[in-house]
């Protein structure tokens, strides 16, 4: 490979031109020709059996040189790109601009690249920090949601109350006709939250079980099935048991039992003392964010559209990955909300241009100010992510893109040294001055804003399972 030229073009692309010299592109034709030459039949021949040179004079006389160009294109075109110095973010157009056996083969790639960053101002920026105190209120709610997770379900022998739970088969029908996922059998639901479209709960209330009866409602006009969206519906119901929470009593008993806590206050203190943490971590989050958006608020880069079609689609696919660990498909969970694949895709694109004006900045700074990852960081890394899948060290270093990890390190030390350079001022939740901000998403997945749960219960429950979306309120 010989590179011609590197020509800049608008929006972040170049056309890259290079050569195949003659002799490289004629051992790749010929063993194109041992390859490929056995598909073609020629008149007079047993198919496999012709000589090349008949194929090519029916065929074209550079067909095999074609083939020998598509085998040598992706190591060429990436040596090409190399010796560029480009750093290609989109899939290649590629052109063959002159062919032939005595010379060789010249090509044009056209293809987006990483685009070139302008910093604004990075260091010496200005940010509040918000201290959000814990209200005695939100240790109580934590601990009622505690001990509701806690109750025993007990059998009720009269009629179902709000707050039972309830179980039910249901049909339902359209205009005299049952609908795609308007039947289920054994089906749990807690009467009174809110799960299935205004109206179908609350005419369960005042049931028995044993009892078959009719519930009537009306699909709300934005429901998420289009076809179903406004219309009068009928399920016909059979309540097969009605249970009722009953709750522990909070005393040290109760502390005991959920945790690992001798006492009620010694469990409250805990409760608090979590709430604190969790408030502090993503007050600093929300300046962390504050301060990146001012970076690349003052970055000035042209981004090529592939660059966040790239990112759409890992955000597509990571999305397909949580779902199918629920047990559910991409084009299932699409069906339930009506949604057509690209219209899905689209619902991303924000977050995505977010995240990839992020990445350039960050990358940007950490260029300038020479911050690279060194070699005990990354296996300090790699032990961190053997630890949590649960791998052996050598495993994960065999698996994982060593550049990669290595570029998401720095990454992270930029956005570090620019809140180390930045002026952050911390102001308590009781001043009355300003209010207090809402808290921002996460600026990147490397750096997500922290929000565990305090304190940790002893064993943790398992998850119910979705109900069905076509019986739920599109809310």
């Amino acid at each position: 490979m010989k590179l011609i030229s590197c020509e800049k073009l608008e929006k972040s692309t170049v056309a890259l031109q290079f050569s195949i010299d003659a002799d490289t592109l004629k051992a790749a034709a010929d063993a194109a020709f041992r390859r490929e030459g056995k598909k073609y039949t020629v008149p007079g021949f047993r198919r496999g059996k012709a000589p090349r040179a008949m194929i090519e004079r029916i065929y074209g006389q550079d067909l095999f040189a074609y083939d020998a160009i598509n085998d040598l294109f992706p190591a060429e075109y990436e040596a090409a790109a190399k010796e560029a110095g480009v750093e290609v973010v989109g899939q290649p157009q590629p052109e063959v601009v002159s062919l032939s056996k005595e010379e060789g083969a010249v090509l044009k790639v056209t293809v987006a690249v990483k685009p070139e960053v302008t910093l604004g101002d990075y260091v010496g920026l200005k940010a509040t920090k918000h201290a959000n105190t814990v209200e005695e209120g939100a240790v109580e709610a934590e601990l009622s949601r505690m001990q509701d997770r806690n109750g025993r379900l007990l059998t009720r022998e009269g009629a179902a109350e709000n707050g039972d739970t309830v179980d039910i088969d249901f049909d339902g029908y359209v205009d005299g006709q049952p609908f795609d996922g308007g039947k289920a059998e054994h089906y749990s639901l807690v009467l009174g939250s809110g799960s299935f479209i205004p109206g179908f709960e609350e005419q369960v209330v005042g049931h028995k079980a044993g009892e078959e009866f009719d519930v009537n409602v009306t699909f709300p006009e934005q429901y998420q099935a289009e076809a179903l969206a406004g219309k009068a519906a009928v399920f016909k119901i059979k309540l097969h048991e009605v249970k009722y929470k009953e709750l522990p009593p909070l005393d040290d008993e109760f502390a005991k039992d959920v945790s690992e806590y001798d006492t009620l206050q010694e469990l409250k203190e805990s409760i608090r003392k979590g709430m604190e943490e969790t408030n502090d971590r993503q007050a600093d989050q929300a300046v962390e964010n504050d301060l990146i958006d001012q970076v690349v608020g003052g970055m000035q880069a042209d981004i090529p559209q592939a660059m966040v079609d790239n990112r759409v689609e890992e955000l597509v696919q990571d999305f397909e990955y949580r779902i199918r660990q629920q047990g559910m498909e991409l084009k299932t969970y699409l069906g339930y909300m009506g949604m057509e694949l690209e219209q899905f895709r689209k619902e991303f694109v924000p977050q995505a241009e977010k995240q990839v004006k992020m990445r350039l900045a960050m990358e940007a700074v950490a260029a300038k100010e020479k911050l690279e990852a060194t070699e005990e960081e990354f296996e300090a890394e790699v032990a961190k992510i053997a630890e949590a899948y649960k791998m052996e060290a050598d495993k994960v270093r065999s698996i994982v893109d060593k550049a990669a990890v290595k570029a998401d390190l720095a990454v992270n030390k930029a956005i570090e040294f620019i809140k180390e350079k930045a002026e952050i001022v911390t102001e308590s939740a009781e001043a009355p001055a300003k209010k207090p901000r809402a808290k921002k998403a996460a600026a990147s997945d490397a750096a997500p804003a922290d929000a565990e749960e305090a304190p940790k219960p002893k064993k943790p429950r398992a998850k119910k399972a979705a109900a069905k979306e076509t019986a739920k309120d599109a809310d």
